[in-house]
């Protein structure tokens, strides 16, 4: 099976926009957050990489595509912006696609995309609860650079 990535069509980012948002909330919820502390997190982050309801103009948004099917999405850009040093805002591989590979050959092409575009080195966030996605990125070289932790009480 072929995996490549493709800029996604301008008339499905709106709705691509609005799904991401939703995931974050419920991302940030299951780490611990609160409804209001979370969705007031991801309206900013709304708000700063997608003014006027549109991407920032340096910030790549993909298909990731499994030979003729559209297997999931992938968001790089410069972060903090106008810097060489990128971030992967998201990567989400359909539930029905997962764990055969995609989401390894979806970030690799992005690697090199981002290092077209002039990136010096890439980042990202992964939730604690996350463990394939950390499994993943610990294979592709990424290193922990930071750790929150939190204790219920």
């Amino acid at each position: 099976m072929t995996v490549h990535i493709e800029p996604m069509p301008t008339d499905r980012i709106a709705a691509w926009i609005e799904a991401d948002h939703q995931r974050y909330i419920d991302s940030r919820m299951l780490s611990g957050e609160s409804r209001e502390t979370a969705v007031e997190k991801a309206e900013k982050s709304r708000d700063e990489n997608f003014p006027n309801g549109r991407p920032l103009d340096t910030h790549l948004i993909f298909q990731v595509w499994a030979d003729d099917t559209v297997v999931g999405q992938l968001w790089l850009g410069p972060y903090p912006a106008g810097s060489t040093e990128w971030w992967v805002f998201d990567i989400e591989i359909d539930e029905a696609h997962r764990r055969r590979g995609y989401a390894r050959r979806a970030l690799e092409l992005g690697h090199a995309a981002a290092k077209t575009h002039g990136a010096t080195a890439i980042g990202l966030n992964v939730f604690g609860y996350n463990t394939g996605a950390k499994e993943l990125y610990d294979s592709l070289g990424y290193t922990v650079t930071a750790t929150q932790m939190k204790k219920p009480l």
